[in-house]
């Protein structure tokens, strides 16, 4: 009978979020083009986005229910299935339905590659969960590099927009083949009772991990939409501001295994939590090279949060299963997709005040972001707290643990 190969069961799920990164970097960078050639309104480019935001927390909520049923190799058949579909459908899309269509395909492809391998990886280096998770998610920003360069040299070539999403088949075959062609582990170190799973959800340090998580998400994908904007008012290149914050992330995350190991993940998280608190400040008040230190440190300080967090439950919290890191991961995104809107509305009535101040343009749009980024600072400082308070009651949770088998905070 075939062994499992572990090595090319990673390759597989990296280069499985590689396709789901890039998605988010070319599919943002055609969304104004799509609106152009379908003669479709903001608004309606507003819905079309939201859908891939819908179907990454429901295909992560229903992928973490039927984990422990049908294993990680099923749920990455159904993810690049949607992968294959979406980005087929959205090439020869014909307008705002086949669009709205391709995205949540897409969106729920993503989800699934996350509900997959958080728990399959836990489950193949269960002495080294959180430092291999942070690892995986390495992909994630470099993902983001390689859509973006993909992106600048076949736009400079001339190439349209069906062209950069067909880039995307290339990679998502890839994995596919070896999905299909490799035997993946069965789960012996997890809670695979989805029973036991949904019960231990009522753990009061699951609830404020997933609490907490909900902060991380914010902190992390929120300020991201205004460093580029920030930053090439000083005269920056996108691309090398890209370059600066996705390169840091990914280099923080390949060597996240030593600091884990250092720190343990309480420890790793109120770090990031303070320094995340420090760069947004900052960016909310400088001007010149100094932002581009605030960006360094925003980079450093946001790319530990989402994979330690999922580390973290699948370590302090084994009884709730890849259930448990699912849910996790889901109330992130959606967070994320609820406060979008609102931080929004925030933007639109900085920027008038900007407007009102005498600002225009470029100017008045910096002036909103900085002023929202002032407000959104109080999302990492609120962590600074909780993870602090985390930090501090690690070796009774430790002890919990280890002594019990129960996953409590108190």
């Amino acid at each position: 009978m075939k062994e499992v190969n572990k090595n090319q069961i990673f390759l597989a799920a990296c280069i499985s979020l590689i396709v789901t990164s890039m998605t988010f970097a070319i599919r943002a960078g055609i969304l104004n083009q799509l609106g152009v050639d379908f003669e479709i309104s903001n608004k309606e480019l507003g819905w079309i986005n939201s859908m891939a935001f819908l179907g990454f927390p429901l295909a992560m909520i229903l992928g973490g229910l039927l984990y422990n049923t049908v294993g990680a190799k099923k749920l990455m058949i159904v993810a690049f299935i949607c992968h294959m579909l979406g980005l087929l459908l959205t090439i020869f899309a014909g307008g705002f339905w086949t669009l709205i269509i391709s995205t949540f395909f897409i969106g729920f492809a993503n989800g699934s590659v996350e509900a997959a391998c958080n728990p399959m990886i836990a489950e193949m280096y269960t002495n080294n969960r959180t430092a291999m998770l942070n690892k995986f998610h390495v992909w994630f920003p470099g993902g983001l590099v390689i859509g973006a360069l993909v992106t600048k040299f076949l736009t400079d070539a001339g190439m349209g927009w069906q062209t950069l999403i067909a880039t995307m088949l290339i990679p998502t075959l890839i994995y596919g083949y070896l999905i299909f062609t490799q035997k993946f582990p069965e789960s012996k170190n997890m809670e695979s009772n989805t029973s036991n799973n949904i019960k231990a959800l009522a753990s009061p340090l699951f609830i404020f991990m997933a609490l907490c998580m909900t902060l991380t998400a914010v902190s992390e994908f929120i300020p991201q939409q205004w460093i580029e904007t920030i930053l090439g008012s000083s005269g920056a290149s996108p691309m090398l501001v890209l370059a600066l914050v996705t390169g840091i992330m990914a280099l923080g995350r390949f060597f996240a295994g030593p600091i884990v190991h250092k720190l343990n993940p309480a420890g790793v998280l109120w770090m990031s939590a303070i320094i995340t608190s420090v760069a947004i400040y900052l960016m909310s008040i400088v001007d010149g090279s100094m932002i581009y230190v605030a960006a360094a440190l925003f980079a450093l300080g946001v790319c530990y949060f989402w994979p330690t967090m999922i580390g973290f439950v699948s370590e302090y919290l084994p009884k709730t299963g890849a259930l448990g890191m699912s849910l996790v991961g889901g109330a992130g995104m959606f967070a994320t997709s609820m406060w979008n809107p609102v931080i929004g509305s925030w933007l639109d009535e900085e920027k008038n005040n900007a407007l009102a101040s005498g600002l225009s343009g470029v100017l008045a749009e910096i002036a909103a972001g900085k002023a929202v980024l002032g407000i959104v600072v109080f999302f990492p400082l609120a962590l600074v707290v909780l993870f602090g308070i985390l930090f501090f009651m690690r070796n009774k949770i430790e002890k919990n643990r280890i002594g019990h088998g129960e996953d409590a905070i108190a």
